[in-house]
């Protein structure tokens, strides 16, 4: 059975290779027409931290250890340079007709974010904060490992305005995180999870990652159990993807470990929907589940409905009515362009009315509140039928397109259908 082809992570503004594009003004300057509606849908920002203390063999993210930077980009002096960019993301708004809006989300995602200090993480907010104004009810997040947290950075964060925390957990089975190259110790989650609520964070979720080679169903089941035993908030339950160019992919590809099992995965989604629905959790994406909607990561959902968010930090995406652009990739060279007072971005599309409109429907479609069936041309209102017989789309909504739970796990395939 196919599963949705998902990355390993909440957030998805920050890819390993990026597309060409076309030029971006080196003043960071957007077209007139993308800042012409600022205000009318809401405004996030997300903070890219690319440092981790080892590249785990899974994962192509953008980030980098310590050993593989090298001089001429510091952790020492990364929050300065992150302000830099936010001082430039505050010119380049401010040049629309109508006032910047305050920040509905903000997000430090990476990489591991607390790998900073915990006052530069805030004084990056506080800058935030500054410049663009913070709404009260903003949801404020920073992702995290488990064993990088201490009560003190913890309480310093919750202090400086954070609400949320998002642990790695990925795991609690020994030989599942020893295949993932991941180096905390399963016992130490409880423990941090523990200090977030003691510091004041109102939300605490969970990042697990099922599928990994060699994990039976049981292990799988022992990772949702012993994750509801800490009684998060959120949960987020990625399936594993082999990314070509990963530590990974080449052990595979040798054949020292087996490809992951579509069959396999699909009875794994299946078992974390049947768990955490019989614990009183609610799926409101294919991939994550929350104790009721206040639970649901805000930031997350702006990005699947198409809200604009500035992200700052080497390789961050961003996008401002329509327009969408990216930074250069390696933190030297980004540190580099704002050294000499340049925007970043690297390149930029401006996504016309129909790329925009096949984007609603790849993203809405995997949100339980479903895609408008208005959205859809007449192909796609045709496909509609057919979708509801083969038990894929409910049939309850004629208004909209919501996702049965079989319908979840094809969710590509539903798409391709809805768009072909």
């Amino acid at each position: 059975m196919e599963v949705p082809a998902l990355r390993g992570r909440q957030t998805g503004t920050v890819t390993p290779t990026l597309p060409p594009g076309d030029p971006a003004p080196s003043d960071g300057s957007l077209p007139g027409s993308a800042l012409e509606a600022l205000g009318t849908r809401s405004l996030g920002l997300y903070v890219h931290v690319p440092f981790c203390a080892v590249r785990c063999g899974y994962c192509d993210f953008n980030t980098y250890t310590a050993a593989e930077l090298g001089a001429g980009a510091s952790r020492a002096t990364y929050a300065d340079t992150v302000i830099a960019e936010l001082g430039l993301a505050r010119h380049v708004l401010s040049a629309g007709p109508g006032p910047v809006p305050e920040l509905a989300t903000v997000f430090f995602g990476g990489g591991t974010p607390t790998l900073l200090p915990a006052p530069d993480l805030v004084r990056v907010l506080d800058a935030a904060r500054l410049l663009f104004g913070v709404a009260a009810d903003a949801e404020i997040t920073t992702e995290a490992n488990p064993d990088g947290v201490d009560a003190a950075g913890l309480e310093l964060l919750r202090a400086g305005g954070f609400t949320r925390i998002s642990y790695g957990m990925q795991s609690v089975v020994p030989h599942v995180l020893a295949t993932l190259d991941r180096t905390h110790d399963p016992a130490g989650v409880a423990p941090a999870v523990t200090m977030a609520r003691q510091a004041g964070f109102e939300q605490v979720s969970l990042d697990l990652i099922h599928s990994t080679p060699g994990e039976s169903l049981g292990d799988w089941r022992a990772s949702l159990e012993a994750a509801l035993a800490m009684e998060p908030d959120h949960l987020s339950t990625y399936t594993l993807i082999v990314e070509d160019g990963t530590a990974l992919a080449r052990r595979v590809g040798r054949g020292e470990l087996p490809a992951p099992d579509d069959d396999a995965a699909a009875d794994k989604y299946e078992l974390a929907d049947d768990v955490l629905s019989a614990a009183g959790y609610t799926w409101y994406e294919l991939s994550n589940w929350a104790l009721g909607p206040d639970a649901s990561s805000r930031h997350n959902l702006a990005y699947w409905t198409g809200a604009d968010w500035w992200g700052v930090g080497p390789g961050a995406h961003s996008h401002v009515g329509g327009v969408r652009w990216w930074n250069v990739k390696h933190p030297v060279a980004y540190a580099a362009r704002l050294a000499e007072g340049k925007s970043p971005a690297q390149a930029r599309e401006q996504l016309d009315d129909e790329t925009r409109r096949t984007e609603r429907v790849l993203l809405e479609v995997r949100l339980a509140s479903g895609l408008p069936v208005d959205v859809l041309d007449e192909h796609g209102r045709a496909a509609l039928s057919g979708l509801v017989a083969d038990d894929l789309v409910t049939a309850g909504r004629p208004d909209r397109v919501v996702l049965t739970r079989r319908g979840r796990m094809l969710a590509d395939a539903v798409v391709r259908r809805l768009l072909a």
